[in-house]
């Protein structure tokens, strides 16, 4: 059995490929949907010797199965969807992990999370159920201990008010929110902040039209009067989150891994500084599956940071049909 904590000490390459291929054969042999689908690939951990060979499981199978390699579920995170769309279930064996990532995560880019002011405006999350991100963003408010950390939903002149207050107060401040909340305040209210670190987590929900990241940025920056703009990049079927701190550039943490696949041909993994979908080898989804191909579209740079180019066009990604949904 393998101690799920030894991934949060990894410090390098190699030790990260042999973390993955020790739960790569793991979920090999515990994850019946993830056994099924290297089966129909022919992929074998007898013929797996480099993480590169790896098979990654497409991102729609959380929708259609249970993408389990543990028995019991503690806890299941729902993503957001439309009326009528079937949406992704993570479901989650052991919580401690998913808590230990994000706050480990957290503190490796931004350092102890007791150190900010935590104010979050993430309506579209708030008002549904089963939200990872509510999850973490509700451990870090507490973790915070600061008594002005908390949730905004419509009342965005307390916000302002907020955050002039800890502004003049010099406190360190982390605003994450929602791209279209973050644009509604900066329509009603202009700022010009010292001390407050603007996070984004993407997205319009429906609620405004889409934007590319520079035009979001370029606005949000004049609105909060900031230099950069920071972005999170999770999802609902990853327990782990990658940062930017400006400029679109995402750093994933040391058990956590990106690289780029062929659009064409999706069992091809491509060089770094090719565009491409976007792989990820997340350790801490070991009760899971650890190995996801999205259907985001990125690319990834000679010094392992990353960006998101947008998304496929259609709903299901080449090579899902090896499968019957």
């Amino acid at each position: 059995m393998i101690n799920a904590n030894h991934i949060f000490n990894i410090n390098t390459s190699q030790e990260f490929d042999t973390m993955a291929l020790d739960i790569f054969k793991f979920q090999f042999e515990n994850n019946p949907v993830y056994r099924s689908y290297c089966d129909l690939l022919y992929k074998h951990p007898s013929d797996i010797t480099q993480v590169k060979d790896i098979p990654f499981l497409p991102i729609q199978f959380f929708k259609s199965h249970t993408v389990l390699s543990q028995k019991n579920i503690e806890k299941t995170f729902t993503s957001s969807g439309t009326t009528g769309t079937t949406t992704s279930k993570h479901h989650v064996s052991d919580l401690s992990i998913y808590e230990n990532s994000f706050t480990k995560g957290f503190q490796k880019f931004y350092g102890n999370v007791e150190d900010y002011t935590i104010l979050a405006l993430l309506p579209s999350y708030l008002e549904r159920d089963g939200s990872s991100l509510i999850y973490m963003v509700d451990h870090l408010i507490t973790q915070s201990q600061h008594t002005e950390s908390g949730y905004y939903l419509n009342n965005l002149s307390d916000l302002k008010s907020t955050l002039l207050k800890l502004e003049a107060q010099g406190k360190k401040t982390l605003l994450i929110g929602v791209s279209f909340a973050l644009l509604d305040l900066v329509e009603h209210h202009q700022f010009q902040l010292k001390n407050t670190i603007v996070m984004e987590t993407g997205g319009m929900k429906g609620r405004r039209k889409e934007l590319i990241r520079e035009e979001l940025h370029a606005i949000l920056k004049q609105g909060f009067g900031v230099e950069n703009i920071h972005s999170e990049y999770g999802m609902t079927e990853l327990l782990s989150q990658a940062y930017s701190q400006g400029k679109g550039l995402f750093k994933c943490p040391n058990w956590m891994r990106v690289v780029t696949r062929d659009t064409e041909d999706p069992l091809t993994i491509l060089n770094t500084s090719s565009s491409g979908g976007l792989n990820i080898i997340d350790l801490a989804n070991i009760n899971s599956c650890s190995f996801i191909a999205t259907q985001d579209l990125g690319k990834v740079h000679p010094n392992s940071t990353f960006e998101v180019l947008g998304r496929f066009d259609h709903s299901d990604i080449r090579g899902c049909n090896l499968m019957v949904l």
